[in-house]
């Protein structure tokens, strides 16, 4: 893998009465902000070979938006259980499956996705910066997916 791009879900609506966490949908305002997170991507970052999304309502409507922004040409995408509530050190060896793709789009949660930016760019998880609803890094990676061998290109929030 030579690129990473991580996308934080976009915002999400309250928990519904009877509903959990996990079945929360985008906010009017999160559906806004997919579709220019999906904007973004296709004008500044390269086209994923590969898409791997959270199987919570919100990723899973986030990346709906994202697809159409840089159709036709995206990827199928991979809904996977592991990345739900995932640790960076799970988060990484999920990716690591996926080396092989020159470029991966990861669609997920915080504080995994914000802890994992930290982990790959500084070489340790606990100083994350945080990452907003909606937020990109573009991480290049300079050899293997290792602690530390990350450089952040680009970091996008709305």
């Amino acid at each position: 893998m030579h690129d990473l791009l991580v996308l934080r879900h976009a915002e999400a609506a309250p928990t519904a009465p009877g509903d959990g966490d996990f079945e929360r949908p985008l906010s009017p305002h999160g559906l806004t902000q997919a579709d220019v997170a999906g904007q973004w991507l296709k004008a500044h970052a390269p086209a994923p070979e590969t898409i791997l999304c959270s199987p919570a309502q919100r990723t899973r409507m986030t990346a709906a938006r994202v697809l159409e922004a840089i159709s036709p040409n995206a990827p199928s995408l991979q809904i996977l259980d592991g990345i739900y509530e995932a640790t960076p050190g799970q988060l990484v060896a999920l990716l690591d499956r996926h080396a092989s793709a020159e470029c991966v789009l990861l669609i997920g949660h915080n504080p995994g996705l914000e802890r994992l930016v930290a982990l790959l760019c500084e070489g340790r998880s606990p100083d994350f910066r945080g990452m907003p609803s909606a937020a990109l890094a573009h991480i290049r990676l300079d050899g293997p997916l290792e602690p530390g061998n990350g450089r952040l290109l680009a970091f996008h929030t709305q």
